[in-house]
């Protein structure tokens, strides 16, 4: 009972906390002009009430979010790397907390890398990085180098099996700026 109380807490201080660390490459700011609002649009830097959905785009350009009728795709997904982002980003921070014990441990895994949480039986398998997470039907990618919706994709074992994603899953994901979503 123990170990799936700190499994849960283990996923969800991953999705509260997760970070990345970047190679230092020194980029100008980019400045931001408000543009017009449009009807149903957010006033830039604030987030909406309640979890996001990314979801297709219509042709017109328009988010639609799958709603009562509407297919998502079905499939293996893909994730693509864009140039501009491969290499950029070596490693993720992530805290564990111990909610029994009363501790908080922060560790920098590498991508691409398994990492053992110590004094226990669980294993992180820590994936890719994307720092501006987008999903276009069954297509993960980043549309920029910038941490504005930064995920990681991390499986989350205990004694050799897979707690996280469920099975059939190959990937879960863990979003620093919606920890709800995972």
């Amino acid at each position: 009972m123990k170990k799936k109380v700190l499994a849960v807490t283990l996923c969800l201080v991953l999705a509260v906390s997760v970070s990345a660390c970047k190679k230092k490459e020194a980029q100008p700011p980019v400045p931001q002009t408000p543009g017009p609002m449009v009807p149903g649009q957010m006033p830039p830097g604030q987030m909406p009430p309640g979890p996001m959905m990314q979801g297709p785009i219509s042709p017109e350009g328009q988010q639609q979010v799958p709603g009562p009728g509407m297919m998502m795709p079905k499939g293996k997904s893909q994730i693509i790397i864009p140039d501009s982002v491969k290499g950029k980003w070596s490693a993720a921070k992530i805290i564990f907390e111990d909610k029994t014990a009363k501790k908080r441990q922060e560790y920098t895994v590498k991508l691409n890398s398994d990492f053992s949480v110590p004094n226990s039986s669980l294993k992180i398998s820590v994936g890719e990085f994307i720092p501006d997470f987008k999903m276009e039907g069954i297509t993960l990618t980043s549309v920029s180098n910038q941490p504005n919706n930064p995920a990681l994709s991390i499986r989350v074992f205990e004694g050799g099996r897979q707690i996280f994603p469920p099975p059939g899953r190959q990937w879960g994901w863990l979003f620093a700026k919606v920890p709800s979503i995972h």
